[in-house]
């Protein structure tokens, strides 16, 4: 999948058809897996806060790392971003 290249060895924000989110970097890809190292993959049933701002506090505060590696199946990722791109308030200022 040559499409995802550019996404190598970046950090990105995998938004799944489930309540998680991961986010880290991406290391390998083929047709069936992501594979993400130094990822966070929560649960945003275990939280209050939605799911862009989860992600908008974790590019103020870092990536918090809960997982080495996790292989995250394609056909569950709805989006997926460089984490470089994620906006905040102080970025829409600009």
């Amino acid at each position: 999948m040559p499409v995802f290249d550019s996404y190598l060895q970046q950090r990105v924000v995998l938004d799944l058809h489930s309540p998680y989110v991961c986010l880290g970097k991406l290391v390998q890809h083929d047709a069936d897996y992501f594979l993400l190292e130094d990822a966070d993959l929560h649960d945003l049933r275990d939280s209050p806060t939605t799911r862009e701002n989860y992600v908008v506090a974790a590019k103020i505060s870092g990536i918090k790392a809960n997982r080495k590696k996790v292989l995250i199946l394609v056909k569950e990722v709805v989006a997926i971003s460089l984490f470089a791109h994620v906006i905040d308030v102080e970025d829409e200022e600009d």
